[in-house]
């Protein structure tokens, strides 16, 4: 399964250039846009699924800085900055990474 087999390959292209600036991203907006916090928990599992580029049920700062070019390989890198600020938001046991259990967490609704 691919992210465009839940989510419409338009509102990912509109989500992107939403944030193409670096330091313009925002999750919530990005989720939004995107029609992520419009789905529910078992698609989000899924696009959690494949956003978790390493298969180990988390998905780590490294991986995501990288989470724009999981949407589409030619986007940009988020900058340190939107990867912390992300990362922050979206991790509330402070291990520094986001657990598919956590996916409330990750979806912004």
């Amino acid at each position: 399964m691919s992210l465009t087999d839940i989510l419409s390959p338009s509102d990912i292209a509109a989500a992107l250039r939403d944030c193409q600036a670096p330091d313009s991203f925002s999750p919530k907006k990005f989720f939004q846009i995107s029609g992520m916090s419009k789905k529910s928990s078992s698609q989000l599992k899924e696009i959690f699924r494949i956003l978790d580029n390493d298969q180990s049920g988390f998905i780590e700062e490294d991986e995501l800085k990288y989470f724009l070019q999981r949407f589409e390989c030619g986007a940009r890198v988020l900058t340190t900055s939107e990867t912390k600020t992300f990362l922050a938001a979206a991790d509330h046991d402070g291990d520094g990474k986001i657990g598919a259990e956590g996916i409330d967490n990750f979806k912004y609704r």
